[in-house]
């Protein structure tokens, strides 16, 4: 437990219909005994938990606010602390009036994430969970959110959990076979840890294969629609947006700079770039565009390239062609509505896999767009089902990095190594994977993790 008792605001300090000041810590109820006199006396130490109470905030012998007062005592509150909510009314001052009456009363300031900070480190919770919450704070689509859910209901949490327990469980073995050779024999153990650790890798790599999905669910698909000026690059964008967000014109080079939108489409969620014509230009301004288009390609998830089929091919094609090669594209065979000249099999002999015929103008085609862009990023599926995905940068490397361990392990176990040998590496993976419950953290890495968040939560 944490010796002093913290406060923030929890809810924006703007005008509002209600605003929430949080206090937590051993201090807690002696501080709003203070500051709140109820409705109907009483000594607030000795309520019940999970109790509301009516009444009025007093500044210096003067009635500030009236509000509702919400108890919960520890261990059964969110940071396991006694604490307490002071819902008043929302607005500037007097939150801020509230909240310095509090802290003049025995509290100290919240530091970001604070809260949270102290549900982790008085083990309500572990670092999965607690993460799962700021994401969920931050969540930017339907997906995300449920992503977030599932973490803090500890899915994640609970098989990186299991797979600990089932590594440590076979590093004990060997300790106990090492200290006592005559009840636990090792024969035909090498076997059965090689078993054991291809399914654990088995289920590691299913977390690394869908990590990319569970960051761009979280995110967004980075999506830069590029093509030679003119190609109607601006116009797919308005189709996406179901706006004219971009200015179009039959002028060439009308996009000097990007246009950035985040937008969901049937539930994928997309950033989407619109970015300036690439061509070999002498105006300062629109060779700045195209210089910033081309960096915005290399960061790119996916690459919407915009082919005006009405016209030939041109050195800017092919330049755009060879810019994207590498890179996840659907190309979009603009203006069916013309006379094409351009074709579907063209771009397939170019090596491009998904091609789909659109007419912007016309708002044709995008229905096969976007089962395109399900089917490159999800497989088909875009539903989470029972799915745990990787949404943490910080996870995904601590996977791989017990992926490493683990295959160091299989290596001892082929080359014949004796068994002692092994407990090295599973002692290696099992440090990695407490990375994502918070097991095997340091101070430094918390205090990072929880500078992130927001001050009231």
């Amino acid at each position: 437990m944490n010796a002093d008792t913290i406060a923030a605001a929890a809810t924006p300090m703007t005008s509002s219909g209600i605003g929430i000041i949080r206090i937590s810590g051993d201090q807690a109820l002696p501080i709003i005994s203070k500051i709140f006199k109820p409705k109907k006396e009483k000594k607030m130490e000795e309520v019940p938990t999970y109790t509301a109470h009516y009444g009025h905030i007093y500044v210096d012998g003067k009635m500030l606010d009236e509000c509702i007062v919400l108890v919960m005592k520890g261990p059964h509150s969110y940071t396991t602390e006694d604490v307490v909510e002071i819902n008043c009314h929302g607005g500037v001052i007097v939150m801020k009036k509230i909240l310095e009456a509090v802290l003049k009363a025995g509290a100290r300031p919240a530091e970001p994430g604070e809260f949270t900070k102290r549900a982790f480190l008085n083990g309500r919770i572990d670092l999965t969970k607690a993460e799962a919450v700021m994401d969920l704070i931050q969540s930017k689509n339907e997906f995300a959110l449920t992503s977030s859910l599932k973490q803090l209901d500890g899915v994640l949490g609970d098989r990186i959990s299991s797979i600990r327990k089932e590594i440590i469980h076979s590093v004990a073995f060997i300790e106990s076979a090492l200290d006592d050779p005559e009840h636990y024999s090792v024969d035909g153990f090498s076997d059965q840890l090689k078993i054991q650790i291809e399914d654990i890798k088995k289920q590691l790599n299913h977390f690394l294969e869908h990590a990319d999905d569970g960051r761009i669910l979280k995110e967004g698909i980075q999506t830069v629609i590029v093509g030679k000026p003119n190609a109607g690059k601006s116009s797919v964008l308005n189709v996406l947006l179901g706006e004219e967000r971009a200015i179009v014109t039959e002028i060439a080079g009308t996009t000097r700079d990007t246009l950035e939108e985040s937008i969901q489409i049937n539930g994928i969620p997309l950033n989407i770039i619109d970015t300036a014509g690439i061509r070999d230009t002498d105006d300062l301004i629109e060779k700045i565009g195209v210089e910033k288009a081309k960096d915005l390609l290399k960061k790119a998830d996916l690459v919407l390239y915009v082919v005006d089929t009405s016209v030939p091919f041109t050195k800017e094609d092919e330049q755009i062609i060879d810019l994207i090669r590498e890179k996840q594209s659907i190309v979009l065979l603009n203006k069916a509505d013309l006379e094409t000249i351009v074709t579907r099999e063209e771009l397939k002999e170019k090596g491009f896999e998904h091609v789909v015929v659109i007419s912007a103008k016309q708002r044709q085609g995008m229905d096969e767009l976007y089962e395109a862009i399900n089917n490159m990023f999800f497989h088909g599926r875009v539903s989470f089902n029972d799915e745990i995905y990787l949404t943490n940068i910080r996870h995904k490397d601590a996977v791989s990095n017990a992926l490493h361990s683990l295959n160091l392990v299989l290596k001892s176990i082929d080359d014949g190594m004796p068994e002692d040998f092994f407990s090295i590496d599973l002692l290696d993976a099992y440090e990695q994977l407490g990375f994502i419950t918070g097991e095997s953290v340091g101070e430094d890495l918390v205090n990072e993790i929880f500078a992130e968040f927001c001050m009231g939560k």
